[in-house]
């Protein structure tokens, strides 16, 4: 699927950690679609969300390895952006989370992905992770399976 057909249908985008880490850390296999994806974000109607817990991923290898100024690019984008929103993990998104691990048998992270991403009207959550194709609730968009 073309990368800017599947995102015209998208009003809210919601970014599962290794996309973000992928444009941030610019990954030679996804910077050009990560560039595209954020420009879209940056320059159309398009809104991005993410949870806290995307936040809690991002973090943990900059401040394992003392990379201080890659935290804080994190930080920055995540919490002080307007074009990113950090939704907090409501009593209501874990409820749904077990649900959907249940359901699908994703990970905890995964499934808390999944529901804040449900929770919060997205039309779509970007990821490179292939577990989300199972999922039915929500238009699973996967880096591997997009193109130029």
């Amino acid at each position: 699927m073309q990368l800017d057909a599947a995102l015209r249908s998208v009003s809210r985008l919601y970014l599962d950690t290794a996309p973000l880490i992928y444009w941030v850390e610019a990954h030679p296999d996804y910077i050009m679609k990560m560039d595209r994806v954020v420009d879209a974000i940056e320059t159309t109607p398009l809104r991005a969300l993410t949870s806290v817990l995307t936040l809690v991923e991002v973090l943990v290898q900059p401040l394992r390895v003392g990379n201080t100024d890659l935290a804080q690019e994190y930080h920055d984008i995540l919490v002080m952006r307007d074009d990113y929103r950090l939704v907090e993990i409501s009593t209501d998104i874990a409820i749904s989370a077990a649900a959907i691990r249940a359901r699908y048998s994703l990970r905890t992270p995964d499934a808390i992905h999944v529901a804040t991403a449900i929770k919060m009207g997205c039309d779509a959550i970007l990821t490179n992770d292939r577990d989300f194709r199972r999922v039915t609730d929500l238009n699973g968009l996967v880096l591997d399976d997009l193109v130029l």
